[in-house]
C-alpha cells in the first residue's frame, strides 16, 4: 500500500480534474501511450458533497446528480474499437477519512431503512493493516476503486450510477492493489475514467454505500489489440479474503426462486443475527454488513430454488 512502495508515475491527473458522467466526446485531461501509468487523485463518492463534519441531514439533501465523480479522462493513444484496455493496478494512497452512509431509497433493503443515517470513519492512512472502529466493529482496510471503466460508444452523457459492458461503476471489492482489470474499448482512445474509491468493501456493498473515501490510486495501462471482450475481465494476484478469513465466518442464507429476493433474505438475516447477539442497532449492522460482509450464490442448479449465502468476517466483532 501506499507509503510502503514509492513508484514513480509519469503522470498525475489532480481531483479537479472530474466529470459526473460517461460521454465519448469528453475532452480528455491527459493522452498517454501504451505502458505508462499515472497516479489519479479522487473525490469521495459525494463529489465532496460530505466532510468530516457532516451529519445525516446532508446526506439527506445529496445532490445524487453529482454522486460518483471520475478522474480523467485518458485517451490512449493507439486504443481502437475491439481492443481491450488492461489497467494494472499499483497501488493506492488513502486519505484517513471516508463515510458510510444510508441514502434514502437505495441500497438492498432501502424499504427497510427508509432514513439518512451517516456514520464517518477515521484511519491510519500509513498501513495496509490498519483496523478503523466503526459501530462496534473493527473493519481491516482492503482500498479498491468502485468506479473505473471506459466511455461507451453510444453517444452522449450516461449516468455513472449503473455499471455496463465498458465497465463503470462496478464495485468490485477485489479490484485492489495488483489487480489486472481489461476493460472492452468502445471508442477511439478508450477515453477512460477512475474514481469512487473506497477503503473497504465486501462482495455486493448492501448498503448501497461502502468505505467512501478519497484515495489516490496509480494505474498503469496497456493495449490488447482485438480481444474483442463482451464485458470486463480481471485477474487478482493473489488471495482476496486473507485481510478477513483469519477467524471464519458468520453466514446467513435466502433460499427461493429469486436471487434477488434471496439476497434480501440472506442480508436481514445478519442484520437480525447481529442486532440480537451483538447489540447493533438494526442500521449500522446493515452498513457494517455493506463494508465488510460479502454475498455469494451457494447454488443456482436446484431448480426451482436458488441459495444465497451472506458471509461475515467473525474478525470483524472478535
Amino acid at each position: 500500500m501506499s507509503g510502503h512502495h514509492h513508484h514513480h508515475h509519469q503522470h498525475t491527473i489532480h481531483r479537479e480534474h472530474i466529470h459526473h458522467g460517461w460521454n465519448n466526446a469528453l475532452t480528455p485531461a491527459l493522452r498517454i501511450a501504451p505502458g505508462e501509468s499515472i497516479q489519479f487523485e479522487t473525490l469521495d463518492a459525494s463529489s465532496g458533497q460530505l466532510n468530516k463534519t457532516s451529519t445525516a441531514q446532508d446526506l439527506a439533501k445529496l445532490d445524487l446528480g453529482r454522486v460518483n465523480p471520475v478522474t480523467g479522462p485518458v485517451y490512449i493513444d493507439g486504443a481502437q474499437p475491439g481492443d481491450a484496455l488492461k489497467v494494472t493496478v499499483l497501488s493506492f494512497r488513502p486519505s484517513g477519512w471516508g463515510w458510510t452512509g444510508n441514502i434514502p431509497g437505495f441500497g438492498l433493503l432501502s424499504d427497510q431503512f427508509p432514513d439518512a443515517h451517516l456514520h464517518h470513519w477515521h484511519y491510519d492512512p500509513n498501513l495496509a493493516t490498519s483496523v478503523m472502529y466503526g459501530p462496534g466493529g473493527r473493519v481491516p482496510l482492503k482500498p479498491m476503486c468502485g468506479t473505473i471503466g471506459v466511455a461507451p460508444a453510444e453517444p452522449g452523457l450516461h449516468s455513472i450510477i449503473p455499471p455496463r459492458n465498458v465497465g463503470g461503476n462496478m464495485d468490485i471489492r477485489d479490484i485492489a492493489e495488483g489487480t489486472e482489470l481489461y476493460l472492452p474499448v468502445e471508442v477511439v482512445g478508450a477515453i477512460f475514467s477512475v474514481g469512487d474509491t473506497h477503503a473497504a468493501q465486501g462482495d455486493g456493498e448492501v448498503c448501497g454505500t461502502a468505505i467512501e473515501s478519497p484515495i489516490d490510486v496509480a494505474l498503469k495501462f496497456e493495449l490488447i489489440k482485438g480481444a474483442n471482450l463482451r464485458m470486463p475481465r480481471y485477474v487478482t494476484p493473489g488471495p482476496v479474503s486473507r485481510h478477513l478469513d483469519s477467524k471464519g465466518y458468520e453466514v446467513t442464507t435466502g433460499i427461493g426462486p429469486d436471487l434477488m429476493t434471496g439476497a434480501r433474505m440472506a442480508v436481514s438475516e445478519m442484520v437480525e443475527l447481529l442486532s440480537r447477539r451483538y447489540g447493533y442497532a438494526p442500521i449500522d449492522a446493515y452498513m457494517l454488513c455493506s463494508v465488510c460482509a460479502d454475498l455469494r450464490i451457494s447454488s443456482i442448479v436446484d431448480m426451482p430454488n436458488w441459495v444465497v449465502s451472506f458471509y461475515f468476517p467473525r474478525v470483524v466483532l472478535e
